[in-house]
């Protein structure tokens, strides 16, 4: 089994506590992306990442100085989101540690797709930015079916973690030999469920560390989950959409 999951966009640069296994597999890739984003003014960049003025003083001077070999983080120690603050990976116990290293993978619209040990540095860029690379209209087509084909080739069981806007860069391109679950974390109203976002964050980043620390490896497993007042709903549930209700026993 796979678990993917998304980037966050606050990150940081920790060259201390943790040191990084590898570099990036895609990093030819992120070269070319690189270059896409350096071809583009100041002003353009603004337009792209769509922030404030003091964000894109900041990310343009990341790139000026931007060095994808020297001075990385590994990717799962960079991102600072809330779902990464509920994964908690700077407290997890050894074994815990090492199931996240081999099971998780990170989806990046500027690596693709990260081992958890994997050298990062400070970015700006989301997967569905308008950014055309080598000829290709935006992130989508120019990652294609790389990531799926990278994953293929790891397991046949892909758990989505990830928000729509980066299983779309995965989930349609894997073949029918892989099989994927997309887990949905809400609650009912109305007889409909509702998703939260930062509900669905928190949720995602606690169920990677639910599996790791039980060492899940299996449907069954991943049906267990039962943290933040979270349950399995088969009623809601199909093969391929695992629906987890707030609140349900």
């Amino acid at each position: 089994m796979r678990i993917i999951i998304s980037p966050a966009k606050k990150m940081n640069r920790d060259t201390d506590s943790f040191a990084p296994e590898g570099l990036p597999a895609f990093l030819p890739e992120t070269r070319r992306v690189l270059s896409a984003l350096e071809a583009l003014s100041p002003a353009q960049l603004q337009t792209l990442w769509k922030c404030s003025d003091a964000i894109a003083r900041e990310n343009v001077e990341r790139l000026r100085t931007m060095d994808l070999e020297r001075g990385l983080t590994p990717a799962l120690f960079a991102y600072e989101g809330i779902q990464y603050q509920y994964l908690a990976p700077g407290v997890l116990e050894r074994e815990a540690l090492d199931y996240v290293k081999e099971h998780l993978r990170i989806l990046s619209g500027f690596y693709g797709l990260l081992r958890p040990m994997d050298g990062v540095t400070p970015y700006r860029l989301e997967m569905q930015a308008k950014l055309a690379v080598d000829g290709c209209r935006d992130l989508y087509a120019f990652w294609g079916e790389r990531l799926a084909l990278a994953l293929a080739a790891e397991t046949d069981l892909v758990l989505d973690l990830a928000s729509k806007e980066y299983s779309r860069a995965v989930l349609p391109h894997l073949p029918p030999s892989v099989r994927h679950i997309t887990c949905v974390f809400g609650e009912e109203k109305d007889g409909r469920v509702v998703e939260k976002g930062t509900m669905c964050k928190m949720a995602r980043g606690r169920m990677v560390r639910w599996l790791a620390q039980c060492g899940g490896s299996g449907v069954e497993d991943i049906q267990s989950f039962c943290e933040l007042s979270f349950s399995f709903s088969p009623a809601r549930s199909t093969s391929t959409e695992f629906v987890f209700l707030k609140g349900e026993s």
